[in-house]
């Protein structure tokens, strides 16, 4: 039987760090009204003319000749910035006191002269598309200004950089901008009016909720919403608790609204299945605590878990439990949300992304197929006892017209085929069997359910096993050839 320790005495596990390895630390450098040294009138100079122009630095450009688009840059001017065009080469003087020299050199040796001449007057210099001369890069830019993002691959892949900007692109509405500089505008309301911590970051909190909501920042029909928000922030209270569910693995599928909650966490409670690159998306100051629940293993109690998010949120604290798949699939969630309305505590679901999904999903194979099943059910394996449960409805389970997904069947594979088999399940039934669904390591099995016990047995895991019965999965089972991986590879074994 497994065995129960409180929270807080839990044995330490691996996690990943709170900062992974940089290849260059990201800064924002503020160009209002500074001098910047641009070397080079090419096209690809210009670029970074109107680049440094829009963030306000005035731009001493020196070139005898300029291109067109240089040309054509100058004479439209800046709306920000300025630009100063010197028609005659740079010099060692001209540096001095600059802010940042940056030169589009014609070779190595030019490039060189530059960057030393640069460095000698302690100014951060880039030669334009050699690194072994730049002190910093440009990298790409989402810009809602005051908003600004920066994506950097340390140039070893500027197109992958442009295509992430793309991305990101669509993710952000055009209005954030307007959000941002009212936020600015009220700031110095904020700090007078809010107490610092919990008051202002539950204020900011909500702030962003309207912002993301796709309302037009007008500061008059906003004014009455901010008023309420300036109001409820102020208000100190209970927490609140939000129950998200993490997905099955691959920190990939985790939904925006799941996000959003890790990024306003005060504190997270996450299972022992949750993947660390999921933990990795959370706000850093977030304090995070393991209250992971294994069979056969030391676990914590499901009382002291909620003993412990009633006590945090008691405390003022946003607190996050963060469940594996779903956590209104076989996650106990019921009983948290009955303990915490019991305590008043207001509490909210995210969904995530079930283990059969994510399955059905990463086979390709679709679980309600109409040719082969009108019917899915996700079943657990165990009971409050520990063994089959007796409450199922194991004829309807026998249906060959019924796809069914078990939960946690590691243990109980061999109980499973024998019970659906007694209920008139046919032994050949393809079966498909996946541990560790949508992480690298994930392994799989095809078969027949009579040999389902076996097949189980060669994976050779101890982790979460999922055992999908049903006609759907005979493509599957036909087409499995035996094939074992590198580990951190997908592994399949079809039966003999």
């Amino acid at each position: 039987m497994p065995t129960s320790r409180k929270p807080a005495e839990l044995r330490p596990k691996r996690r990943a760090a709170r900062v992974e390895p940089l290849a260059s630390l990201p800064l924002f450098f503020p160009l209002e009204g500074r001098k910047v040294v641009l070397a080079g009138g090419t096209d690809a100079a210009a670029w970074k003319a109107e680049l440094l122009a829009a963030s306000g630095a005035e731009v001493h450009v020196f070139a005898e000749e300029l291109s067109e688009v240089f040309e054509t840059l100058l004479e439209r001017g800046s709306v920000k910035g300025r630009f100063v065009h010197h028609a005659r080469p740079w010099s060692t003087d001209v540096i001095s006191g600059a802010a940042l020299a940056i030169a589009d050199a014609p070779s190595d040796g030019a490039a060189q002269a530059f960057y030393c001449a640069a460095k000698a007057a302690g100014v951060p210099v880039n030669v334009i598309d050699n690194p072994p001369f730049c002190e910093f890069q440009f990298g790409s830019i989402v810009n809602r200004s005051p908003v600004v993002i920066g994506i950097s691959t340390n140039g070893v892949a500027p197109i992958l950089g442009q295509a992430i900007r793309r991305r990101i692109e669509t993710l952000l509405p055009t209005s954030l901008q307007d959000w941002a500089a009212l936020a600015g505008r009220i700031r110095a309301r904020v700090l007078e009016s809010l107490a610092p911590g919990a008051e202002r970051r539950r204020f900011w909190e909500r702030f962003t909720d309207m912002a993301f909501s796709g309302k037009a920042a007008e500061e008059e029909a906003t004014s009455r919403d901010l008023e309420d928000v300036f109001g409820e922030a102020a208000h100190v209270g209970q927490g609140r608790v939000t129950l998200v569910g993490a997905g099955p693995g691959d920190a990939e599928n985790l939904t925006l609204k799941a996000m959003r909650a890790l990024q306003s966490a005060d504190v997270i409670l996450f299972d022992d299945l949750v993947d660390d690159s999921v933990l990795e998306l959370a706000r850093r100051e977030a304090k995070r605590m393991l209250v992971g629940k294994r069979g056969g293993r030391e676990s914590c109690r499901q009382e002291d878990i909620n003993d412990m998010m009633v006590s945090l949120a008691g405390q003022g604290k946003h607190v996050v439990r963060l469940k594996s798949g779903d956590p209104m699939i076989f996650g106990r969630a019921g009983e948290e949300l009955t303990r915490l309305a019991e305590e008043g505590i207001p509490a909210s679901v995210v969904p995530g992304i079930t283990a059969a999904s994510a399955m059905a999903a990463e086979l390709g194979v679709s679980l309600t197929h109409r040719d082969h099943a009108q019917a899915v059910r996700f079943v657990t394996a165990h009971s409050r006892q520990g063994a089959l449960p007796n409450t199922v409805d194991w004829t309807g389970l026998a249906d060959p017209a019924t796809t069914t997904v078990f939960y946690m069947g590691r243990r109980m594979a061999s109980r499973i085929s024998e019970r659906l088999i007694s209920e008139g399940r046919q032994p050949s039934t393809p079966v498909r069997v996946m541990a560790n669904v949508s992480r690298q390591n994930s392994v799989s099995w095809s078969g027949a359910l009579s040999d389902l016990a076996c097949g189980v047995d060669r994976l050779a895991t101890d982790g979460p096993v999922l055992i999908a019965v049903g006609e759907v999965f005979a493509s599957v089972g036909q087409t499995a050839e035996a094939a074992l991986y590198h580990d951190t590879e997908p592994r399949t074994v079809a039966a003999n």
